[in-house]
C-alpha cells in the first residue's frame, strides 16, 4: 500500500460517488492505494453511499463518528485507520481535485524527507468573495504571527507521512495549523499551486463566521505550543 487517501465528510452523500470515480481516474494504475472515508455524524445518506461503493471497490473503506465530532478529529480518526506510510487529505465536496495527488505524490517519493508536508494552495479559488476575503485576511494574520510560511492552510489538498502528523499535538480545529505544527516538530513545508472547483452539490458544512468565532483562540494557543516546543538533539541511541 503507498497511499491512503483520507476524506472527512459530514452529510455529502452527493458527492461520494463522483469524487472516487475521480480519485480512480487519477490514481488507478499509478500507484497501490486506499481511500478512507470518515463519516463524521451525518444525517443523511452519506454512510449509505460510502457502503454501495465498497460493496464493488475493495480500496473504499469507511469510519463512522455516532456524532459529529469536528473536521480535525475526523481527518485524525481517518489517518489512525489509515493502512498506509503516505497520507493524502481530501474535502469532501468535490472542490479539491484528485487529478493533483500524482504530482503530489511525485514531488514527495523525490523529496524523500519523511518530514515533509506538501500543502495545496488553492490560486483561484472557486468561493465567494465574503469567504475569499476572510481567508486571506486569516492566513495574513496567522502567518505574521505563527511564521508558518505557508499562503493557504484551508486547503484540504495535503500530503504527508503517517508518523509525522500522529507525532503532532492534537486538539479540536488543528487541521487549520497543520503547518506551524509540523514546523514546530522540526518539519518542512512546500506549498504547491493546485486546481480548485466550485462545489456542484450539496451545501457546506461551515459558516464564515463559526470559522472566525474559534480561529484567534486557536491561534494563542498555536502561538504557545510553537514558544514551548523543545526538540532534543539525538547523538546516540542504542
Amino acid at each position: 500500500m503507498d497511499l491512503s487517501i483520507v476524506i472527512p465528510v459530514r452529510n455529502e452523500a452527493e458527492n461520494v460517488a463522483p469524487l472516487v470515480a475521480e480519485i480512480r481516474a487519477a490514481l488507478d494504475g499509478l500507484l497501490a492505494y486506499e481511500i478512507v472515508y470518515v463519516d463524521d455524524g451525518s444525517s443523511d445518506d452519506t454512510a449509505g453511499a460510502v457502503t454501495r461503493i465498497m460493496s464493488a471497490l475493495a480500496v473504499v473503506r469507511l469510519v463512522r463518528h455516532a456524532r459529529s465530532c469536528g473536521q480535525s478529529a475526523a481527518i485524525r480518526t481517518g489517518i489512525k485507520a489509515a493502512r498506509a506510510q503516505w497520507i493524502a487529505t481530501l474535502d469532501g465536496d468535490g472542490q479539491n481535485d484528485p487529478a493533483d495527488i500524482p504530482r503530489l505524490w511525485e514531488m514527495a517519493q523525490k523529496a524523500a524527507d519523511p518530514r515533509l508536508l506538501i500543502a495545496g494552495q488553492r490560486v483561484k479559488r472557486r468561493d465567494t468573495l465574503l469567504k475569499r476575503l476572510s481567508s486571506r485576511i486569516a492566513n495574513a494574520v496567522r502567518s505574521r504571527l505563527l511564521g508558518d510560511a505557508t499562503p493557504d492552510t484551508g486547503c484540504g489538498l495535503k500530503l504527508f507521512r503517517r508518523e509525522l502528523y500522529l507525532d503532532l499535538p492534537y486538539f479540536d480545529h488543528m487541521h487549520r495549523f497543520l503547518p506551524a505544527l509540523v514546523l514546530r516538530e522540526g518539519g518542512r513545508i512546500v506549498s504547491v499551486p493546485v486546481n480548485h472547483r466550485p462545489r456542484a452539490r450539496g451545501k457546506s458544512n461551515y459558516g464564515t463566521l463559526d470559522r472566525l468565532a474559534v480561529a484567534f483562540a486557536d491561534l494563542l494557543g498555536v502561538l504557545w505550543l510553537k514558544r514551548r516546543a523543545r526538540r532534543p538533539e539525538i547523538i546516540a541511541e542504542n
